[in-house]
């Protein structure tokens, strides 16, 4: 039986004890100055499970927040709330106020096991414990070895990934084992993940993608994995140049940010085998740029969202050859098509939006029955994401839904007049939204970052002279960066929040 289909049949826990059986000394995490072992990882998972149970008194299906920044002692906890029957819900470090208390109330949480650094922000009510650097922490309480004899239920909740909610409130995907495990098989074939990979992981772990598409399954086919704290470019220079690094995965952002970095190009980077980025869509000027200067590398764009696990479909390095802007052909355990707005598909080459259908699903949204009723039609999950589907069978997104723009009645995807601008040397970064006009609907307006000395007038010229008339963009406002959430996705929703109460014939100045 190969690794990859060894995986679904087991629980999300079980895959580290897996492979503590297959190689039990193999280093499977490096973290700072600390380095676990597969066998030393699994026994640190049970007792971590026995402490969760036992100390701290939780019991099934009961929700443990964690609040906290990258380490190893976030993914033990994790492993531990899944082997111990509770449900994981990972929560974004960034948050403060409103927004944190709206995802711990959300989730009735039992628990909330914070680094010290972030424990004041946690709301009065919720019980709270130190996850690591603090006496009595969860880590610390690992060092006495404790037994445990785990009853998992592959169909059970053992995680809450709420949405990033760039579009509206933030919902709760309830993610079973079962669907889980589908998403790392999926993730094991189309991204070609190998125990004898290097892989480096930078980006935030409460984040679906970094956890669920890259650490879970490179633990489950027993690679060496290092965690970051963050995507800092010395350090992942430094790994790679030392032979401890041949895997990356990052947005776009990211991977502008090392290509931009001055020792990007003095660095010995040959080492570095695989790229791979998703998140957010990578603008063709820029991974263009990126091959040019490692042609050796080999480039997987993956793409999905938090609902499917979150991967589905992977463009692989010998398909970006003429297709560069494509997102790939769906993985192995994803089915996907096309619709228009009464959900009947559409020919190829037509734009409409894509729906799902997948074991990797989730089981609905937490608390909110509506928005599950709203999300799946006929056993098809909606996107949300408005794609085209070519002759075979891959799938190029044009949008988001809510981010077409409609101006002047014709609507106008951003992600091509986004593509256009990112060509001219004067913009870093770019963003296209609808804003409000009295003439137009909505007035198709672009929000640079920009390179260097570069006017309005000259970014309206070049649009012109690339899009039709009702595509470019009627203005130009220059900011010094983009919103973010943690996994690079631009937030267009705060961009139109922010410039749509301006005057519409206004401009901001940088």
């Amino acid at each position: 039986m190969t690794a990859a289909r060894a995986v679904r049949q087991n629980t999300v826990d079980g895959l580290v004890r897996d492979s503590a059986l297959r190689v039990p000394d193999r280093q499977a995490v490096r973290y700072r100055e600390r380095t676990w072992t597969y066998a030393e990882l699994d026994a640190a998972v049970s007792t971590g499970a026995a402490v969760l149970r036992e100390r701290y008194g939780l019991a099934d299906g009961d929700r443990v927040a964690t609040f906290a920044h990258n380490s190893d002692a976030y993914l033990i906890a994790f492993l531990a709330c899944a082997r111990a029957g509770l449900t994981h819900v990972p929560v974004n470090q960034n948050l403060t106020g409103e927004d944190l208390a709206y995802i711990l109330g959300d989730c009735t949480s039992a628990l909330v096991l914070a680094d010290p650094d972030l424990a004041a922000r946690v709301p009065e009510g919720h019980a709270v414990r130190p996850l690591r650097d603090a006496p009595g922490s969860f880590l610390a309480e690992l060092a006495e070895p404790l037994p445990f004899v785990p009853d998992r239920d592959p169909y059970a909740v053992v995680q809450l990934l709420y949405t990033s909610g760039t579009t509206a409130l933030p919902k709760g995907a309830m993610m079973t084992h079962k669907a889980l495990v589908h998403e790392y098989e999926s993730a094991i074939e189309a991204l070609d993940l190998s125990g004898a990979d290097r892989p480096v992981h930078s980006l935030p772990l409460y984040h679906s993608a970094q956890m669920h598409v890259f650490l879970l399954p490179y633990l489950a086919v027993g690679a060496r994995n290092t965690i970051l704290d963050a995507p800092v470019a010395e350090e992942v220079f430094a790994l790679v140049e030392a032979g401890l690094a041949d895997s990356l995965f990052a947005p776009p952002t990211v991977w502008i940010g090392l290509a931009n970095h001055p020792d990007f190009g003095r660095r010995e980077l040959g080492a570095l085998r695989k790229a791979y980025y998703g998140a957010s869509i990578m603008p063709v000027p820029v991974l263009e740029r990126l091959r040019a200067r490692l042609p050796g590398l080999g480039f997987y764009n993956c793409f999905g969202q938090s609902e499917i696990g979150p991967l589905a479909t992977v463009l692989g390095p010998d398909e970006h050859e003429g297709r560069m802007d494509s997102c790939g052909r769906p993985v192995r355990h994803v089915e996907a098509k096309v619709v228009d707005e009464d959900g009947a598909q559409v020919p190829d080459g037509t734009a409409g939006e894509v729906v799902y259908r997948s074991p990797q699903l989730c089981l609905g949204y937490w608390n909110d029955p509506e928005a599950t009723k709203k999300a799946f039609r006929d056993g098809w999950f909606r996107s949300g994401d408005l794609a085209v589907r070519d002759a075979e069978g891959y799938f190029t997104v044009v949008d988001r839904v809510k981010d077409v723009i409609n101006s002047g009645g014709v609507l106008v995807a951003s992600r091509q007049v986004e593509d256009v601008l990112y060509a001219h040397p004067g913009v870093a970064e770019a963003a296209v939204v609808g804003l409000p006009d009295e003439r137009w609907i909505e007035a198709v307006t672009a929000v640079v970052v920009p390179r260097g000395e570069v006017t309005e007038a000259e970014l309206l010229v070049h649009a012109r002279e690339r899009l039709a008339h009702f595509k470019a963009p009627k203005r130009v406002l220059f900011v010094d960066a983009l919103p973010r959430n943690a996994s690079g996705k631009i937030l267009k929703r705060e961009l139109r929040d922010r410039f749509g109460q301006a005057d519409c014939q206004g401009r901001q100045d940088r």
